[in-house]
């Protein structure tokens, strides 16, 4: 059975020497991302086309960035993402259409065994992550193997986020817990006590 479909199937893997040298190639990108002049917009925007598998333009990625294959992350069109973000991309990541990132986010496919004896033999295993369309993930969440984020949805600064999180609602903390739903009454309040129609 080969790497990938031990993955697909959930089984534990290990490196292998294809495995080694793709992520090599995607580390070279990554670093020439990373290196780019601020001023030099066209060359890190071919660079996200060629450094993910699957890009639907236009999307924004700040430096810098950290990721290990690359070739296993899609992104939707209209997402921003913000810098700092590291993606442990062992296996696939979707990011949908119309997604905000805050800084320093982490995407986690891959994890390790508890036992110690079964860490040192290298194992890892790894499960898909999806981002839905027009979710805004907050600075500094955290995202483990797994989960899928529902549309729209919005996960507070900070957050660790250990289990599926639904559509349309807002969920905060360690670990990430729905808090409520998104309603109309957050079209006319968009922080706190601030109404939109007080700055007309």
């Amino acid at each position: 059975m080969t790497m990938e479909e031990r993955m697909a199937k959930g089984y534990l893997w290990g490196d292998t020497d294809e495995y080694l040298e793709e992520q090599a190639r995607a580390k070279d990108l990554m670093y020439e991302f990373n290196q780019s002049k601020p001023s030099e917009v066209e060359k890190r925007n071919a660079l996200v086309k060629e450094m993910f598998g699957k890009v639907e333009e236009p999307v924004w990625v700040q430096q810098p960035i950290t990721l290990a294959r690359g070739k296993t992350v899609s992104i939707g069109s209209g997402t921003y993402i913000n810098s700092g973000l590291t993606l442990i991309d062992d296996y696939k990541i979707t990011i949908g259409s119309k997604c905000l990132f805050g800084t320093n986010v982490t995407l986690c496919t891959t994890g390790h065994p508890i036992h110690p004896e079964l860490r040192e033999q290298g194992g890892m295993y790894s499960f898909p992550i999806v981002i839905g369309d027009g979710a805004w993930i907050g600075a500094g969440v955290v995202i483990l193997p797994g989960i899928t984020i529902g549309e729209n949805a919005v996960i507070g600064a900070g957050s660790v986020v250990t289990k599926d999180i639904p559509a349309n609602v807002i969920a905060v903390g360690n670990p990430c817990k729905v808090l409520r739903e998104i309603t109309d009454k957050d079209k006319e309040y968009y922080y706190h006590d601030m109404r939109v129609d007080a700055q007309e």
